[in-house]
């Protein structure tokens, strides 16, 4: 089941989000749908509570059962893992599977954007995170642009792959964003020549580069429409302004081994899962 998508579900109305997120993208992705929910044994709760059925609670099932009425051809398991949710989320995907969370939740998944848990599960995970919250503007259906957020000389590979499969899939517009510092002045010439028209030629060299950057990628994915720009904005604004209406931004993070927890995340990823008016994808690289 490792290449499955594995929603964690916890009976909140966010994680209920996530699933409707995850079943929609097992089913465009033709992988199986893996539900999963935290708990039990090793922290103190029943595995089986009153009115469970295979020790998962009533509030599970029923998501599960609503998923199997919409998409009765999706391949679909539902079960119960003792132990820790950060620990036990981050493990399922294994490093060819999708982990979708919802970004606030109940008991175990208490504050799970701003608090540790979905932090923790999007920084240790060896595969793409996505966190969904039920009041985004993004929706299971797909709608709307997919953002990729990308920054230095060589864009990320791993980033790039999953925003180009991700619209391909989807059949939307690939806008790619980096945001880059550009040298402020004052400039010298040998010629009277405005400053702001300086900027913008340099702007518009940084923009060259990142056209380069994409062109293997549009060969690979010729039926994705791409907009590429470079901005002087700091990239959490603008990532977040260009969240509204998206179906998805995604971001990419270090591997572990490059920095310790959620500090591998970087500033800008805090920023976006915290602001985003669409689901986040976080894309593990070296």
């Amino acid at each position: 089941m490792s290449h499955s998508v594995v929603v964690g579900i916890d009976g909140s109305e966010q994680s209920a989000a996530a699933a409707a997120w995850a079943a929609a993208e097992a089913d465009r992705s033709g992988r199986a749908l893996r539900i999963i929910h935290v708990g039990g044994a090793e922290d103190g709760r029943p595995l089986r509570p009153e009115g469970a059925e295979d020790g998962l609670p009533p509030e599970v099932l029923a998501v599960r059962d609503r998923i199997a009425a919409v998409l009765p051809g999706l391949e679909l398991s539902c079960e119960r893992i003792p132990g820790s949710p950060a620990h036990a989320l981050a493990a399922a995907g294994a490093r060819d599977g999708l982990i979708v969370l919802g970004s606030r939740g109940l008991g175990g998944f208490t504050g799970l954007l701003v608090g540790s848990v979905g932090l923790r599960v999007a920084a240790d995970a060896l595969c793409p995170v996505v966190l969904v919250r039920a009041d985004t503007e993004g929706r299971a259906d797909g709608a709307g642009d997919v953002v990729a957020g990308v920054q230095g000389d060589r864009p990320c590979a791993e980033v790039l792959a999953f925003a180009f499969e991700q619209a391909a899939r989807r059949g939307a517009t690939l806008r790619v964003l980096e945001s880059r510092s550009l040298p402020g002045g004052p400039y010298v010439t040998k010629a009277p020549v405005d400053q702001r028209e300086i900027k913008d030629s340099l702007a518009e060299a940084e923009l060259v580069r990142l056209q380069d950057a994409l062109a293997r990628w549009r060969d690979k994915f010729p039926q994705v429409r791409v907009e590429a720009e470079v901005t002087s904005r700091h990239a959490g604004g603008a990532l977040v302004d260009a969240s509204r209406g998206a179906s998805l931004v995604v971001l990419g993070r270090r591997t572990p081994g490059h920095q310790a927890g959620v500090s591998r995340l970087g500033s800008v990823a805090h920023a976006v899962l915290h602001h985003a008016l669409a689901p986040v994808a976080i894309v593990p690289h070296d």
